[in-house]
């Protein structure tokens, strides 16, 4: 094996198997462990993201469980996420702790790949799947948002930012309607396509009064404040991703970690949470805000700016979205069911959003 492969996207169609990883990767797995200081017995595959090149393993070890780790996006923006997770862990905040090579480096760049190991929480458990594991989830992400505060990144590493970005990100949603318009056209026998052209109407007009109220909203004032004030979002949190041990809540795989206004973490988890009750609950939304305000106090014009990111069409673009790249595989039969869903969310959303408008100042019901 060449000391210069490079790791590259793998079983793209999934004939090799779920969980098969390439022997050159297996090989470069026993290279970068011989820079750490423990024993390797076992090592097992969790997840894996091999359209990206990025896989985690759990490994048994002579000092304890861990995991080792490939991030799959380049190394300077890895960085960055391995650099918070250290900060995260010197502040306080429950993620996992990084553990240095023989080195004292906090990662091994292989196959133009960084490679990094961590301890391994044993055992987690996902939450209830009721109001009161919604809640644990909101808490836990408050703290991490708090803790966070005041992250300064390597100078070495690209800073990833999306504390700014909302108005272009909203933007460029607003263009994408307009592709998903004429894909269904094109490609209209598919199952999905019809649910999809006869919904884009509505989502569409969501997108562009979004945009709006954004652009004259409280927004960029806030985000004025800079990234050390807010600090970072985990931007793919959720109830896989928040976990309780016997000690609290867990908060694990931090790669895709962003300085970002802190509203946009539980906006994502209020949207997974109303998916899958399958309506709109003001008493599900009310309870997971509070106790989120209760670790981390939501002022009143961020609140704001939350209402504005609940109201754009996040659901209908995150399940539609991918159409772009393979029309034909895509726009199935789930994915109609997922967009009949959405549409069916919609009869319950404006007025949870109006009520959280009426009742909520400063962290309390009026």
């Amino acid at each position: 094996m060449s000391e210069e492969q490079q790791i590259t996207p793998w079983n793209i169609d999934g004939a090799l198997g779920e969980w098969y990883v390439p022997l050159y990767i297996e090989n470069m797995a026993d290279e970068v462990l011989c820079h750490y200081n423990f024993t390797t017995t076992t090592r097992t595959v969790m997840a894996l993201k091999n359209e990206f090149g990025g896989l985690i393993w759990k490994l048994e070890t002579d000092d304890g469980p861990k995991s080792l780790k490939i991030l799959h996006r380049p190394p300077v923006r890895s960085l960055f996420s391995i650099a918070a997770q250290e900060y995260l862990v010197k502040k306080g905040a429950k993620v996992p702790e990084v553990i240095k090579t023989k080195q004292g480096e906090s990662f091994v760049n292989k196959g133009e790949k960084l490679w990094f190991v961590a301890e391994w929480i044993d055992p987690l458990w996902q939450v209830s799947d009721d109001l009161n594991g919604a809640k644990l989830l909101s808490g836990a992400i408050a703290d991490f948002h708090e803790r966070s505060k005041g992250f300064v990144p390597p100078e070495r590493c690209v800073k990833s930012s999306r504390l700014k970005r909302w108005p272009k990100k909203y933007a460029k949603i607003i263009t994408k309607m307009n592709w998903f318009r004429e894909i269904t056209e094109l490609y209209g026998e598919m199952p999905a396509s019809q649910v999809i052209q006869e919904s884009l109407p509505i989502f569409e007009i969501q997108a562009v009064n979004a945009h709006e109220k954004l652009l004259s909203s409280p927004y960029r004032k806030l985000a004025d404040r800079g990234d050390k004030a807010w600090g970072l979002a985990h931007q793919d949190y959720g109830s896989s991703n928040g976990q309780q041990s016997s000690d609290g809540m867990w908060i694990i795989d931090l790669d895709g970690v962003a300085f970002d206004l802190p509203v946009r973490d539980m906006r994502k988890l209020i949207d997974e949470y109303m998916y899958n009750l399958g309506y709109w609950d003001l008493e599900w939304v009310m309870g997971m805000l509070e106790a989120y305000d209760e670790v981390n106090p939501i002022e009143d014009e961020l609140f704001e700016v939350l209402l504005i990111d609940m109201s754009h069409p996040n659901l209908f673009y995150k399940h539609v979205k991918e159409m772009v790249y393979e029309p034909e595989a895509f726009l199935d039969a789930e994915v109609k069911a997922e967009v009949e869903r959405v549409l069916q969310l919609e009869e319950t959303k404006w007025a949870v959003i109006a009520e959280l408008r009426k009742e909520w100042k400063g962290g309390k019901r009026r």
